[in-house]
């Protein structure tokens, strides 16, 4: 395998490793999440599962929790969004 196609499951795992650590707070409130997709330009695509869906404060738990920690940790994460 080349580097190119080495790096794609890199990011994979550290993305997961993170989201892997979040995961049991957000399990702790009824909900859970998922990882979709990384784009080619570092969008993370995650989908919300359980309580989350329905949750007021699924897009602060984004932004200020899961993307906050994803782009500190893995710098190749350009933004996380939700998916359906």
């Amino acid at each position: 395998m080349g580097t190119s196609s080495s790096q794609p499951h890199a990011l994979t795992d550290q993305v997961e490793r993170v989201l892997a650590a979040i995961r049991p707070s957000i399990q702790a409130d009824g909900g859970d999440l998922e990882l979709v997709e990384i784009t080619h330009d570092g969008q993370v695509r995650i989908r919300f599962l359980g309580a989350c869906i329905e949750c007021p404060s699924a897009d602060m738990t984004l932004k200020a929790g899961i993307e906050q920690n994803l782009k500190a940790i893995v710098p190749e994460v350009t933004s996380v969004v939700a998916v359906s």
